[in-house]
């Protein structure tokens, strides 16, 4: 039996799956990935993306920093792929219990899943610092500067977690518990190397650990299913 066909009967008997997922699942979505050759990791900016994404840049030159997030980190043309619509699709049948992921782009939801634990925050969140006052995305994309609050005049900071930020704990925890008794843990389009959210799969106790990746992770060792390839056409096939 090949690797989807082992996958698609897993899926059919299970009723308890988690997925986890990183970057990949948005890249064919046409949303750049941080750390692949083409990504922004590697494009030219008068700082490195990680030291512009970061909590003392954003105090220190928030101008720079609203430049660089409204250029790079607002996608809001993007559509949910097949990777999200068969995860939406699994959680509607009962199957799949949550989506924890790590990234900020509301594209789960947007397809249709409702349980989905963002680690990193979402883009289509923003608050005033001083009042807490909450805007959408669209308040930002046709802002200037540093965008201000229309009631007080306060600084508008992305519900993100930045570099030097912790991750929110109420999220993790939860995050933990859904892995910890999950029967089915699907890791997808992550390269595991970002801590603490690369750690969560120390949680998971059972024995059907699914890697999906185009390139190798220093985890695939630990998989009872490692299948190589895009993670839209895997998913739509199981």
């Amino acid at each position: 039996m090949n690797e989807i066909e082992t996958l698609k009967q897993w899926v059919a008997e299970s009723s308890n799956i988690v997925f986890f997922g990183g970057a990949g699942v948005s890249t064919e979505s046409g949303i750049p990935d941080f750390r692949s050759v083409d990504g922004l990791y590697n494009q030219k900016y008068d700082y490195p993306p990680e030291t512009i994404l970061s909590h003392s840049f954003y105090r220190s030159k928030p101008e720079e920093f609203y430049k660089f997030y409204r250029d790079k980190m607002l996608c809001t043309t993007a559509k949910p792929n097949k990777a999200h619509l068969k995860l939406a699709e699994w959680e509607k049948e009962g199957k799949l219990k949550a989506v924890v992921t790590q990234n900020i782009d509301g594209l789960h939801q947007a397809a249709g899943s409702k349980e989905v634990l963002e680690l990193h925050g979402s883009v289509l969140r923003n608050y005033c610092e001083k009042c807490h006052k909450f805007f959408d995305v669209d308040y930002i994309i046709h802002s200037e500067g540093v965008p201000k609050c229309d009631q007080c005049g306060g600084s508008i900071k992305p519900d993100v977690v930045l570099y030097e930020e912790g991750l929110d704990m109420n999220t993790m925890s939860k995050a933990v518990d859904y892995i910890s008794k999950a029967d089915i843990l699907i890791i997808g389009g992550t390269s595991l190397a970002v801590y603490p959210a690369a750690g969560l799969i120390d949680y998971y106790r059972g024995n059907k650990l699914v890697l999906i990746n185009k390139s190798s992770t220093p985890m695939d060792k630990r998989a009872d299913l490692l299948i190589q390839g895009s993670i839209g056409e895997i998913l739509s096939q199981a």
